[in-house]
């Protein structure tokens, strides 16, 4: 089965307006399952499997595996959300400002949120009193952590921990570049407008209750520095591409207005460029939803390292290696990007050694 098949089924499977998917008779449903596992979006094309004919459904033995990882996925979802009701309430009353990033929050943009697959909980937070230094304040959460979990990995943008079952990121920052330059903009973006994200709520599904998580317009600029970090550390796949997608259908025309000039000051434009190459070929994204123009040569080595990899980049092989072999790899493939992202590129082994170097001295 070819992949433009995949991308086909992908489209049909998130349109409710297609209620037919042509050819059916060229669909590989052992293919199309796997590859549904490998980039975690199982949900979303198990609801175009639903969609299609009695004789045309895969055979009863994996329409049924199909079914029981969605059932899970919905059940995962539910929790999510009380969770992250829970952690953010808790969170206010102990003293932060907080906000919830990505995860439950984008769900919501989906037509069917129960169908996205859940992650960690990742919460930005700040202390409500205090200095509002970055030392402060990753000290500040730091010892909340700890007092939470003993167990806690400090990391340089966030600390990983958890919840009785439930893995939270709880963040300094939203995420970094490898380029100081970019970097130092990039934060600064940041913390200029962490305190309209805290006050920004939406409602969850089924009475939870609300959630702070970011606006649109500062999604944009989240997602896709989210994004192109994981590009340059383990990879990425097409669960976060397609929440960007949703991202990006429900921003306003008025919230594009300088937006490109804002992704290149940020040194995000280029890497933009290659996603909204993927949001074309693989979601059919309309022109007048784009931020930036497709870069087409960007693109196709980013659709590589998607499919390769798939979700973060767990099937590129890349993990399986020890510390030593993944650093040199890492290496080689940064070296590799440097023609098409040098400044992003160069930056990532001196970064990634830096932050080796911060954990011994931080852990």
């Amino acid at each position: 089965m070819q992949i433009s098949t995949i991308f086909d089924f992908i489209r049909f499977s998130m349109d409710d307006t297609m209620k037919q998917f042509h050819p059916a008779e060229e669909l590989d449903w052992e293919q199309l399952y796997d590859f549904a596992v490998k980039q975690a979006i199982v949900g979303i094309m198990y609801h175009g499997v639903e969609k299609m004919a009695g004789e045309q459904k895969p055979p009863k033995k994996l329409l049924m595996k199909w079914y029981m990882r969605t059932e899970k996925l919905k059940k995962r979802n539910q929790l999510q959300n009380s969770k992250a009701v829970e952690i953010a309430a808790q969170f206010q009353k102990d003293g932060f400002r907080c906000c919830i990033l990505k995860g439950q929050g984008n769900a919501q943009m989906y037509p069917v949120p129960s169908l996205r697959t859940p992650g960690d909980i990742d919460i930005w937070m700040k202390p409500q009193k205090g200095e509002a230094t970055m030392k402060a304040i990753r000290q500040a959460v730091n010892d909340y952590v700890r007092k939470i979990s003993k167990s806690s990995n400090i990391r340089y943008y966030h600390a990983e921990f958890r919840m009785d079952t439930t893995p939270v990121e709880a963040h300094y920052m939203p995420g970094i570049m490898n380029n100081p330059m970019y970097n130092r903009r990039l934060q600064r973006f940041y913390s200029e407008r962490q305190d309209e994200q805290c006050a920004h709520q939406i409602e969850l599904p089924d009475g939870v209750g609300k959630i702070p998580v970011p606006t649109l317009g500062f999604n944009v600029v989240f997602q896709l520095s989210h994004m192109m970090h994981h590009f340059f550390d383990e990879g990425i796949g097409l669960r976060q591409m397609m929440d960007y997608y949703y991202v990006l259908k429900a921003l306003k025309a008025d919230d594009r207005q300088g937006m490109e000039n804002q992704l290149a000051y940020l040194g995000l434009k280029k890497f933009a460029g290659a996603v909204m190459y993927i949001q074309q070929q693989v979601f059919g994204l309309e022109d007048d939803c784009l931020i930036v123009p497709v870069d087409e040569k960007r693109g196709k080595t980013l659709m590589y390292e998607i499919l390769k990899g798939g979700n973060f980049g767990q099937h590129s092989g890349l993990t399986d290696h020890s510390t030593a072999t993944k650093y040199m790899l890492k290496n080689w493939r940064s070296l590799q990007l440097v023609k098409e992202y040098p400044a992003e590129a160069l930056s990532e082994p001196l970064f990634r050694t830096y932050h080796f170097i911060w954990r011994l001295c931080n852990s």
